[in-house]
């Protein structure tokens, strides 16, 4: 009709209708005007709605500031963020910007950099052949994991073979250290039963603590991947989406390890062993899952080195007069008869191997500090107890006392005894049980029958913890042998020639 405007519907209803019908019917149909209709024949009508506006419909509130202060800094630098920006100018440029112009100079900003700004970073998608690359990292597991209800600080080494999606997790127990990233590799290929040609790593640099370190750490790495054949590589130093196919799964094996705690019910356990069995069981599941391709992957990983590679660290230890070693930090005790040794320490990510000469004498669990400028002890009982045993008062002020005993049963034990009995009893009375629990393998047995009658309020004295666990070793009976004489012998020979 005249006077009135016509839309993007009734042009479209239009041109459906003149496939069919002559240009007055579907002129009538669209419910226009003949004349409109040979115009938008001819293009030289558009809907109202599409014609371009030019002119705005308020005042630009970036008007005074633009020009002459944004524009300049978003063309000198482009990390400067609309944040900054907007925070500069609500404090020095009150009187001519308003806060809630906010999002308007965040998005023109933002136009601005797409048409006029610098070029970005591209992520390049990567295909990987089977056997081609492997990847190592460390991620923290903050998780609120504890060991026999102590927090338990550490690492998780992550592998994983991209082609296959294939994965191999260990617990680290320390920091990022040559002696993690080979001990983690080397199983990681054992469990894999092969090597690929390349192997990506991070830069690893909590593992450098200064110069000499890094080379020593670059050599040795070297060295490694020339033992086991393949070539290491590195991403860029806080390029996170260059090793992505490592980074990606360790949001999901935290997710996974997450999820398997709530439905545990618990993320406390009795030891590492059991927490390293917890994660590898979450793992194997994980790899069931592609079993497959790891079945094909497996034919293209080279073959194994026919012995391991030494992934441990050399250090020389003196057993002091108390039965004890130190070692980066760390006070471990060893049986006594190795005081006044010098040993030879071959310090593992998760243990220390001690020899004498060219023979193995001990194993102790390793053992860090909590941060870099603590100290820490590791305590067996059962290394000093007999030493113990002949001076049993010395326990009382020994600096070992508290860590010489193997756990809160048999502290509370020693509580329990210090406040009911004298001094002198009380020490002879946790220094002989802990002799018998040595003794007899009976540590948990033990503490269970003494706590049990600490709470009837009847003390078992440590003769009768003595019946009770003693073992008595049955002898063999003692048989007499007769030896006769040489007459009777030739008695008999005699009468048998007879």
């Amino acid at each position: 009709m005249s006077g009135s405007k016509i839309t993007k519907q009734q042009v479209k209803r239009y041109m459906d209708f003149r496939k069919k019908h002559t240009q007055a019917v579907s002129a009538a149909k669209a419910g226009i005007s003949e004349r409109s209709a040979r115009r938008i024949e001819h293009n030289q009508l558009q809907p109202k709605s599409s014609q371009p506006r030019h002119w705005r419909t308020r005042d630009d509130p970036l008007q005074a500031v633009w020009d002459s202060i944004v524009l300049p800094w978003i063309r000198e630098d482009n990390e400067i963020t609309p944040v900054g920006i907007f925070d500069y100018l609500c404090e020095h440029h009150q009187d001519i910007f308003r806060p809630s112009a906010r999002r308007t100079l965040e998005r023109r900003i933002a136009n601005w950099r797409s048409v006029h700004g610098s070029p970005k970073d591209v992520i390049f998608l990567q295909t990987h052949g089977y056997g081609e690359l492997g990847i190592a990292d460390f991620t923290y597991i903050n998780l609120g994991i504890r060991i026999a209800d102590d927090p338990l600080k550490h690492l998780l080494f992550h592998y994983r073979l991209p082609a296959s999606g294939w994965a191999y997790a260990q617990v680290v127990y320390g920091g990022e250290s040559f002696t993690a990233l080979s001990d983690g590799l080397q199983n990681a290929f054992q469990a894999s039963n092969g090597v690929p040609l390349n192997v990506r790593t991070d830069s690893l640099s909590a593992a450098y603590k200064n110069m000499s370190s890094r080379e020593d750490f670059t050599e040795r790495y070297h060295e490694f991947a020339k033992h086991y054949g393949f070539k290491p590589t590195r991403n860029n130093r806080g390029v996170a989406h260059e090793n992505g196919a490592i980074e990606s799964a360790h949001r999901h094996i935290k997710a996974q390890i997450t999820q398997a705690l709530k439905l545990r019910g618990s993320s406390n356990f009795n030891c590492r062993a059991e927490y390293q069995a917890f994660i590898q069981n979450l793992i194997d599941r994980r790899n069931q899952r592609v079993h497959d391709k790891f079945a094909l992957e497996q034919r293209q990983l080279q073959a194994l080195p026919a012995y391991p590679s030494d992934n441990y660290s050399e250090h020389y230890v003196s057993v002091s007069r108390t039965s004890t070693i130190s070692l980066k930090r760390v006070t471990y005790t060893v049986p006594s008869r190795l005081i006044g040794n010098r040993l030879l320490a071959r310090v593992y990510d998760q243990r220390i191997a001690l020899y004498l000469g060219m023979e193995q004498v001990l194993e102790l669990e390793r053992l860090y500090t909590r941060n870099k400028t603590g100290r820490a002890r590791s305590v067996n009982y059962r290394h000093i107890i007999d030493a113990l045993n002949k001076k049993p008062l010395a326990f009382r002020h020994s600096k070992l006392r508290d860590d010489i005993l193997p756990n809160d049963n048999y502290k509370s034990i020693w509580h329990y005894v210090d406040d009911s009995l004298s001094a002198d009893e009380a020490c002879y009375y946790i220094v002989k049980l802990l002799y018998l629990a040595h003794r007899h393998d009976c540590e948990h047995s033990l503490e269970t029958y003494v706590l049990e009658g600490i709470r009837q309020r009847q003390l078992p004295t440590i003769r009768q913890c003595e019946e009770r666990f003693i073992r008595i070793i049955a002898m063999p009976p003692s048989i007499a042998i007769k030896q006769h004489s040489l007459q009777d012998y030739s008695q008999l020979f005699g009468a048998h020639h007879a």
